[in-house]
């Protein structure tokens, strides 16, 4: 059906296109000057030392788990309520998910203390996830690896210049991946950035990206260098130039967009964080965040009224979804036995509404006098 109310807005105009037009123009559209750009924007803005594009968020994570040295026999910490990608990268490199729960309907991040739980002799670091762009609990995260040498990775994928602590989301543990998705703040349609202040894992970041090749084909074309060696196994895990073109255009808007999120999400909060029978994850944050999506937990409820009350609001022409299915509960992780009761309930419960700075005070009212007629009448 055609909603009245999306879920979310392309935030695409003439720029975007401009940029694409620009490039193909150029006569160089593959890994090249764009990439190069917006690997420094990145750096700018994160005030982090290195930068490297890469094909998407996955793909980041893969290289995130392969420069902290995870492998067979390792096991790596992260939530379950995510979204796939943030446990297979684990499994990419032949080490092995263990995943904690979540705090509460109230906190829907990685509970520090199930972390620490489930540490053993083989744990080798955290994947951590900032559910719908609002920080995990860092301090209590990092603290935790210092004390049992991990590596933390941290999936930023939803918090694109979020803060925790005046700090940028992603500057926070070893190395970050974000991705530039198509329903994502900074879109691309597909592409993905990995971030890092520690050299090494630069370097090595790099070479993975491109085979292993100590030069690419734009050094080389542009008299920069004549030969390449391959020193190591790698991957085409490249974004061409047409998409960091566009995300240069992206990441230009970003903090403008943010700002005007900031009150779409306070109105929603004024209106429903008072509502009897529903939890407004992460309602008291008041550090400066992405706001991605707009997550809603029903309390004392189920999986088959959650729906309903989805049905019943996308008949009015507003768009819902749910994010996420709880991944230690799909058949390829369901062999690890994870029992995960806060995330659990949560994945049942959860609502995500319409969240993008193109929202009118008119539309969100409508989305939360839908939504609370819909959790009065449904029980």
């Amino acid at each position: 059906m055609a909603y009245k109310i999306p879920l979310f807005n392309l935030n695409f105009d003439e720029r975007e296109a401009q940029a694409a037009y620009d490039t193909i123009k150029s006569g160089w559209i593959s890994t090249g000057p764009k990439n190069t750009e917006l690997e420094q924007m990145f750096k700018d803005m994160w005030n982090v030392k290195f930068a490297v594009s890469m094909t998407n968020c996955t793909s980041a994570l893969h290289v995130c788990c392969m420069v902290c040295g995870f492998g067979p026999g390792d096991e790596v910490i992260c939530p379950s309520l995510t979204f796939a990608a943030s446990a297979n990268c684990i499994r990419y490199v032949g080490a092995t998910p263990v995943f904690a729960d979540i705090i509460g309907p109230e906190h829907i991040n990685i509970d520090p203390k199930d972390i620490e739980r489930k540490i053993t002799s083989r744990t080798k670091g955290i994947v951590v996830v900032h559910m719908a762009g609002f920080p995990a609990r860092m301090d209590e995260i990092m603290a935790i690896a210092k004390k049992h040498n991990l590596k933390v990775v941290e999936d930023a994928c939803h918090g694109p210049l979020s803060e925790y602590k005046g700090k940028k989301l992603g500057t926070i543990g070893d190395c970050a991946a974000f991705s530039f998705f198509s329903n994502k703040n900074i879109s691309t349609g597909e592409g993905g950035m990995f971030i890092t202040n520690n050299e090494d894992m630069e370097k090595k970041a790099r070479l993975i990206r491109s085979h292993g090749m100590t030069t690419m084909s734009y050094q080389r074309a542009s008299g920069h260098a004549t030969s390449y060696d391959i020193i190591g196994l790698g991957y085409n895990f490249r974004m061409d130039d047409i998409r960091a073109s566009i995300a240069i255009e992206q990441l230009k808007k970003l903090p403008g967009d943010l700002q005007t999120r900031v009150k779409v999400r306070k109105q929603y909060v004024d209106r429903l964080s008072k509502l009897e029978g529903v939890a407004v994850p992460f309602a008291d944050n008041t550090e400066f965040v992405s706001n991605y999506i707009f997550p809603i937990v029903l309390l004392n409820s189920t999986k088959e009224r959650r729906d309903k009350i989805r049905e019943y609001i996308h008949a009015a022409g507003v768009q819902t979804s749910v994010h996420y299915p709880a991944v230690h509960k799909f058949s390829t992780f369901a062999g690890l036995g994870a029992v995960l009761p806060q995330t659990e309930y949560v994945t049942d419960n959860e609502i995500t509404l319409p969240m993008y700075a193109a929202l009118t005070e008119e539309q969100v009212n409508f989305i939360c006098d839908t939504f609370e007629k819909a959790v009065k009448e449904i029980k």
